[in-house]
Order: structure tokens, then C-alpha cells, then sequence
């Protein structure tokens, strides 16, 4: 049997993007168990609440969501166990470093396979306040206006001026 090629995403945290702002991110491989990865393979997971921390130099996975595989049997896993991650010993560290900083933590990005292993992108982020959060939307909205400017003015449109009809 050929190797599975090529990405493919399983889960994504969007809302991380919203509460935090990310400082730096890292791939990092994830011990499973078979039925965690059967699930995964069959597109369920939720990032939501989870997140990472360094215990005793091994860096962990905390709160993410794997639902048990319906064909399992008692061989089945628990939806929110801790899984560990696969770093290298320098990555860590850094991480670990970063931790330390007031404000920080380690949050999921995103769930995928990656040439048939599964990955997790993980983010180092300090969180937003209210005023940061209106303020990225608010950038947002200004950046999605001009987008629809400039697209209008190269088919020819201008606000406001009449649509000619052949």
C-alpha cells in the first residue's frame, strides 16, 4: 500500500486568531491512540478549549476534543485525555521560556495530516483585550472595503455611477 501524500486538515481554531494575538507557531506531532486516529480520519475533532503546557520537559495537549470512534469498542478512548506532543528538546525549551513571560500561553491552531501523521500546529499567544479585538475587526472591515473598491473599479464600475445595459 502506497503512503498517504499531501495534507489534509482536520480541525481549525479560528477563534484563537480573534482572542489572541500569536506570537509564534510550531508543528509538532501528536501520540494517539488507533480509534483517536480513525476518528480523525473521519473529520472530527474541535481545538475550542484546548491548550498546551510544558510539564516535567515533555510538552503536552490539554482540552482538545476527539470524539470516541463509533465502531470502537471497549478499546475505546476518552474524548479529552491528554495527549503528548513531539518536539524536539530545543523547542521546548524556547517554549518553555516563553511560557515563563507573563501573558503567555500555548494554544492550537490547527488539527491535520501531514504524509499520513497526524500533526498539531501549536501558537505561542498572549491574549487580546476588548479594545485589541474591535480594533482587528475594525482593520478587517477597512481592508475588505478596499478589496471591493479596487475589484469594482477594474470591471469598470464606480460608486455610483449608472450600470450601462446592453
Amino acid at each position: 500500500m502506497s503512503r498517504e501524500q499531501g495534507s489534509k486538515q482536520v480541525a481549525a481554531n479560528r477563534k484563537a486568531y480573534h482572542d489572541y494575538s500569536i506570537e509564534d507557531t510550531w508543528e509538532a506531532g501528536i501520540v494517539l491512540t488507533g480509534t483517536e486516529v480513525k476518528s480523525l480520519r473521519a473529520g472530527r475533532a474541535s481545538l475550542v478549549d484546548g491548550f498546551g503546557e510544558i510539564h516535567a520537559g515533555e510538552a503536552w495537549l490539554i482540552g482538545v476534543h476527539i470524539p470516541e470512534y463509533t465502531q470502537g469498542t471497549w478499546t475505546n478512548h476518552s474524548p479529552r485525555r491528554r495527549r503528548k506532543l513531539l518536539l524536539h528538546r530545543q523547542q521546548i525549551d524556547r517554549i518553555e521560556r516563553k511560557l515563563t513571560e507573563k501573558g503567555n500561553t500555548l494554544v492550537p491552531l490547527a488539527l491535520y495530516f501531514k504524509d499520513g501523521r497526524a500533526k498539531v500546529e501549536i501558537g505561542l499567544a498572549r491574549g487580546k483585550r476588548q479594545y485589541d479585538k474591535r480594533q482587528t475587526l475594525a482593520a478587517k472591515d477597512a481592508r475588505r472595503d478596499i478589496e471591493r473598491e479596487i475589484g469594482r473599479r477594474a470591471k469598470g464600475r464606480v460608486r455610483g455611477a449608472p450600470v450601462a445595459h446592453l
